[in-house]
């Protein structure tokens, strides 16, 4: 199957053209990101699948414009769809999968190194005696062990999160639509919103970006918890409102802050920007604050992952191709 792949870099050609030996599928990648923008849409047309990732935006017009053109499969090579419009792609008889679980482990770990760098300061320790500072000073940290965790979404990588929290011997409150019987019998506690805000000493987003959680981090959430408190997000930028946020840094309502996503990322990460100069003035103002910390969208950035990824897409293209139930077909429902 002819295949076009948005938003490549180099390790992507790595891990599936390693995978595909076994699909032998025509695969085209190409590092612009999908877009509405014409020259763009002249790029897809022809190819019967296209394979997108967290920032190429399937837009209705988007949607439309490739099945006239002969699209019939989008295959995302990552959990969330939330940058597809999948009312457009049903009426217009395309047909979405995504890849529902990787490895949620990758995700969740890469939460607790945000929350242990920020916690414990070693990216500043480890600067600081590079160049030969070996002194202590402002570089103190506080007890995990004993703090209340509030985890927000306990899908595959929010019960991962969960259960590293309650083996450093935290209280873990948790918020989800459906809540886990499984983690209720190893000790999470599920909550309202209100409270897991006023109770919470951490609190890690784990939920999907829909409608109802756009900007669930905003000015009348954050005025609910704690001063001090600890923000860690991995999911997806758009949950929270930066504008928000950045009056909470500098009230000191928020006294941590870790972030590998951002609402307004998709103009600067997985692209080397170190010779330009950065026009986004609301990541510009988080780099700034010294209890920030941002990594660019590579939490998932795992060998396991990766080539689950990989694995995953090519099979869903493959039973796509073959005729044959999708497995992991995105719906409406």
């Amino acid at each position: 199957m002819r295949v076009a792949f948005f938003s490549t870099q180099s390790y992507d050609r790595l891990y599936f053209e390693e995978v595909n030996i076994s699909h032998q599928h025509e695969i085209s990648f190409f590092e612009v990101t999908l877009s509405e923008q014409p020259e763009i849409l002249q790029v897809a047309s022809g190819y019967e699948a296209i394979c997108v990732f967290v920032n190429d935006q399937l837009s209705a017009n988007t949607i439309e414009a490739l099945a006239s053109r002969g699209l019939r499969l989008i295959a995302l090579r990552c959990a969330g769809f939330n940058n597809v419009d999948l009312t457009a792609a049903m009426a217009n008889g395309v047909k979405v999968v995504r890849v529902p679980a990787y490895s949620p482990y990758a995700v969740a770990e890469h939460a607790l190194a945000l929350m242990m760098t920020l916690n414990r300061k070693t990216h500043k320790s480890y600067n600081r005696v590079r160049e030969g500072n070996f002194s202590l000073d402002r570089l103190d940290g506080f007890d995990v062990n004993g703090k209340t965790v509030g985890v927000l979404g306990t899908g595959k990588i929010g019960q991962a999160f969960c259960r590293i929290m309650l083996g450093m011997g935290c209280r873990v409150l948790a918020y989800d639509r459906v809540p886990s019987e499984t983690l209720k019998e190893a000790g999470v506690l599920y909550t309202d919103l209100t409270s897991l805000f006023s109770e919470s000493d951490i609190i890690s987003l784990h939920c999907p970006l829909t409608p109802e959680t756009k900007h669930i981090i905003n000015q009348d959430s954050l005025a609910q918890m704690k001063h001090g408190v600890m923000l860690i997000n991995t999911s997806r930028g758009g949950l929270i409102d930066t504008a928000a946020v950045i009056t909470g840094l500098k009230s000191g309502i928020i006294g941590y802050l870790g972030m590998d996503v951002y609402e307004q990322e998709e103009q600067l990460f997985f692209r080397d920007l170190s010779e330009t100069i950065i026009k986004d003035d609301g990541i510009a103002r988080l780099m700034s604050f010294p209890n920030v910390l941002v990594t660019a969208h590579q939490a998932f950035f795992t060998r396991t992952a990766m080539e689950q990824i990989a694995k995953t897409t090519l099979q869903n293209i493959t039973e796509f191709d073959a005729g044959i139930s999708l497995l992991n077909e995105v719906r409406l429902d």
